[in-house]
C-alpha cells in the first residue's frame, strides 16, 4: 500500500523538475506602456507577442500529458505491483505532479521577469519597454487551473488502463506463472 505514496513523491518530484524545465524554456511577452498626455498608462502588446501566453500556457500542458504517460509507462514495468493501489498512485501523483509543475515554473518564472505594476510606471518619460512573465495557465478561472491540474492524472489513467487492457493476463502479468519475458 505505500507503494502508491512513492509514485505520488515521485511524480510530484518530476512535476518540479519539469517545471523548472517550463520556466527556462517558456517564451516571455513583450510589451510598451505609453504615459498619455493626461498621465494615463496604456499598456500594449508588441507586434504578436500576446501569442506567447497561449503558447507557454500549451507547453505547460504538453510537459503535463507527457509527465502522466511516462510516469504511466515506467509503473507499468514495476510488474509486481501492477493494479488498483499503482492506479491510485498514478492518479494522485499525477494532481501533485501537475501542481508542483505550475508552483515551481510560475515561482521561477516571476524571479526571473519580475511582477510588472503599470499604474507604478513613472511618468517622466512617456515609452517604457516592459518583459512580462510567461503564462502557466491558459486563464485563471476555477475550471481552467482544475483542467491543467487533473490533465497529468488523466493522462497516466488513460495510459494504465489501455495497458491493462492490452494485457493478455487476468492478473495483469503479476503472478509467478507469467515468465520474466513476457
Amino acid at each position: 500500500m505505500k507503494q502508491w505514496l512513492a509514485v505520488t513523491a515521485g511524480m510530484a518530484a518530476a512535476g518540479a523538475v519539469a517545471g523548472a524545465v517550463w520556466a527556462w524554456l517558456a517564451p516571455s511577452v513583450h510589451g510598451v506602456v505609453v504615459v498619455t498626455k493626461s498621465g494615463n498608462r496604456v499598456h500594449e502588446y508588441l507586434g504578436n507577442e500576446a501569442d506567447h501566453y497561449f503558447d507557454s500556457a500549451m507547453m505547460m500542458t504538453g510537459l503535463m500529458v507527457g509527465l502522466g504517460v511516462v510516469g504511466a509507462v515506467l509503473m507499468w514495468q514495476w510488474r509486481q505491483r501492477r493494479g488498483p493501489a499503482m492506479a491510485l498512485g498514478l492518479a494522485t501523483g499525477g494532481i501533485a505532479a501537475a501542481a508542483a509543475a505550475a508552483g515551481v515554473g510560475a515561482g521561477l518564472a516571476r524571479l526571473r521577469y519580475g511582477h510588472i505594476d503599470i499604474q507604478a510606471v513613472p511618468a517622466d518619460h512617456k515609452i517604457h519597454y516592459i518583459t512580462e512573465a510567461p503564462a502557466v495557465f491558459f486563464g485563471h478561472g476555477t475550471l481552467q487551473v482544475l483542467t491543467l491540474l487533473l490533465l497529468p492524472a488523466a493522462a497516466a489513467a488513460l495510459t494504465y488502463a489501455m495497458m491493462a487492457a492490452a494485457s493478455a493476463h487476468d492478473d495483469l502479468g503479476v503472478g509467478s506463472s507469467v515468465s520474466e519475458t513476457v
